[in-house]
């Protein structure tokens, strides 16, 4: 089975997004985001590149994205020789797609 590792970056991002929600939107809100991406997480260790490659970012590794959120992008590649996928960037869908090749390095 494949071994998820998140970037601290990415692990921040996803704290706020989740403590945003129960302030804004209420405990279930904040709960349902969280199991979506328990879902994703579950996904990825089964089928660790069955997400849609992420066309704006070209670099070495294929990065792929899970929607999330409705407007949040799980941007995370796959690595075959560690069997590990790395998730990096939590990306706000509205924002400027020129932000999320700037913010992959």
């Amino acid at each position: 089975m494949v071994t998820i590792r998140w970037n601290k970056k990415a692990r921040r991002l996803f704290r706020e997004h989740i403590l945003y929600a129960r302030d804004e939107f209420g405990e279930e809100t904040a709960l349902r985001w969280y199991r979506q991406m328990i879902n994703i997480e579950n996904r990825l260790r089964l089928h660790p590149e069955s997400y849609t490659p992420e066309s704006l970012i070209v670099k070495s590794h294929v990065y792929r994205s899970a929607i999330i959120m409705k407007r949040y992008k799980i941007v995370h590649f796959y690595i075959p020789s560690s069997n590990t996928v790395r998730i990096v960037d939590i990306w706000d869908m509205r924002m400027n797609p020129e932000n999320l090749r700037q913010r992959i390095k």
